[in-house]
């Protein structure tokens, strides 16, 4: 997916595939601490932040901001060899700036 998603259960797929993504990295840099050690020291937090606006999307709390979200420090600080989902979680969080890319016609 190039552009933002269009509908909020596109929006919601991507947190999911998110969480995926983190659960599988955080397995994989316990499976091989050696060369993935790096990883495990911010996934704990970045899990929590993610699993914190799925959440809010699931309770109708979640709400569009212009802020970014409270993991995007984190994220844009790694490298993608130890982050490979990196643009996928700047991505949720060009859309909680932007929002949906609704078509305005």
């Amino acid at each position: 997916m190039l552009g933002r998603p269009k509908t909020p259960e596109q929006y919601v797929d991507l947190v999911e595939q998110a969480l995926f993504e983190i659960e599988d990295l955080r397995l994989a840099a316990e499976y091989d601490m050696d060369s993935m050690g790096a990883a495990t020291e911010f996934l704990a937090d970045l899990e929590h932040d993610v699993r914190k606006l799925r959440q809010a999307m699931a309770d109708g709390s979640y709400r569009f901001g212009k802020e970014n979200l409270p993991f995007v420090n984190v994220v844009q600080n790694q490298d993608e060899r130890i982050l490979p989902f990196k643009q996928l979680l700047l991505k949720i969080n060009e859309t909680h700036i932007k929002g949906l890319d609704v078509d305005e016609s």
